[in-house]
């Protein structure tokens, strides 16, 4: 029977079962199968994936699988340029947008804090999330390996911490946002981006103590929901400044 080998490359390894780990696997077939539909079968998501080489020479994920090849499956490259070889993953977004599961509500605040583009509804299914992710050029962030696997998807991450600090650094570092990092532009509520507004529009809206001492606001344009500098402001600012200020390079321990 015909058979071809794969191996797997550093993280993409977490998907596979313990024993497949760091191993050569031996693939057989009888019907010639395309090498997303082997990689996939291994329960890898096709998103992870940045390069593939088969018999050392770059291939994309269309390709069929032949007797005897030896496929190399590579995940996205942090510090190796490989700009000479060609990428399976569409070219990078010049603005990240991401649209999250309903399992990252937490997730998707911080990223809001920090100011990124984030669509989150907790009711949303994996149909309607797919769909999101392709139709508006989004990343899927998730923690369901099959929501990845959806033929749609062409952008997306599988979020590996479990607690919710952790992930924005997990994010942060896979994506390289530190220096994107523009707090406190977005609706924590809708995810709109907020626009100045008189005080004297919103006066029937702000705590009666607010209205003494503080001048400056902003409003959400789609809930209408109104911000201002007090005391929550001065927590976000301490959680703001533990990311934006390490670079990326020592961020603090997560709770």
């Amino acid at each position: 029977m015909p058979q071809a080998s794969f191996r797997f490359y550093a993280e993409l390894n977490d998907f596979l079962k313990p024993e497949h780990r760091g191993e050569t696997l031996v693939y057989q077939f009888e019907v010639a199968p395309s090498v997303k539909h082997v990689i996939e079968a291994y329960g890898v998501p096709h998103t992870e994936v940045d390069l593939l080489l088969i018999n050392s020479e770059p291939a994309d994920f269309s390709r069929l699988v032949a007797d005897g090849d030896r496929v190399s499956v590579y995940p996205v490259f942090e510090s190796i340029d490989i700009t000479a070889a060609t990428r399976v993953r569409p070219q990078p977004l010049r603005q990240l947008r991401f649209v999250l599961d309903c399992h990252l509500g937490r997730l998707a605040k911080y990223l809001r804090i920090l100011g990124f583009d984030t669509l989150y509804r907790n009711r949303c299914d994996d149909t309607e999330l797919a769909e999101i992710a392709a139709s508006q050029g989004r990343v899927l962030l998730t923690m369901d390996r099959g929501l990845l696997m959806r033929a749609k998807v062409e952008r997306g991450y599988f979020v590996r911490e479990p607690l919710p600090r952790r992930q924005l650094i997990e994010v942060l570092r896979r994506f390289d946002l530190c220096g994107a990092i523009a707090p406190f532009q977005r609706c924590l509520r809708c995810n709109s981006e907020l626009e100045p507004v008189d005080k004297q529009q919103v006066l029937d809206q702000i705590p009666p103590r607010t209205r003494a001492w503080c001048d400056e606001y902003q409003r959400c344009p789609d809930c209408r929901k109104i911000y201002w500098k007090g005391s929550h402001y001065e927590r976000m600012r301490e959680f703001v400044d533990q990311f934006a200020c390490s670079g990326g390079t020592s961020f603090p321990q997560p709770a």
